[in-house]
């Protein structure tokens, strides 16, 4: 059975997932994308990885970063997941305006989200019209254990019901 790009987009779309924002310091120009394609992939070394969309300004960030974060978002940070979704240019100093604090590795944090991962680059695997980012993680802690994810399924944000 043969199936379509769109199909096959839909039907990957029934797969809830959660969202973060993947963030990089560049010799001070910041940058942050949203990203819903963030996985564990190994606890020994600890490892996770991001696919970014070759054509997205983040994934030039990616490649030369000494260091990226991944902001796990947290159910009220709707605004924020919009916002970094929009194509934009690393910024010297801000981060679009968005709260952030800096990584022990460097890296922007987004205030306000439920956890913090932050990693050292550990492979690049070419994808399609994607790259696969692994990260070997440097530090990582819980920020928030008052809500609950914000999570990405059929086209829409969605919320967990109960904690």
């Amino acid at each position: 059975m043969s199936i379509d790009a769109t199909s096959f987009r839909r039907i990957m779309g029934s797969f809830a997932t959660g969202i973060g924002v993947v963030t990089t310091d560049n010799d001070g120009r910041l940058h942050g994308l949203t990203a819903n394609s963030i996985t564990s992939v190994s606890l020994e070394p600890m490892l996770l990885l991001v696919c970014v969309d070759k054509a997205a300004h983040g994934h030039a960030e990616l490649m030369r970063c000494r260091s990226f974060g991944v902001s796990i978002l947290a159910a009220d940070q709707k605004d924020v997941s919009s916002l970094f979704a929009k194509t934009g240019e690393p910024e010297l100093g801000t981060l679009r305006g968005v709260p952030f604090r800096t990584g022990r590795s460097g890296c922007p944090l987004v205030e306000g989200a439920i956890a913090h991962v932050e990693c050292a680059p550990h492979a690049v695997v070419d994808a399609g019209d994607h790259t696969i980012f692994v990260g070997r993680v440097l530090h990582a802690s819980i920020e928030r254990d008052d809500t609950g994810p914000l999570l990405y399924f059929r086209g829409g944000y969605r919320e967990i019901g109960d904690l």
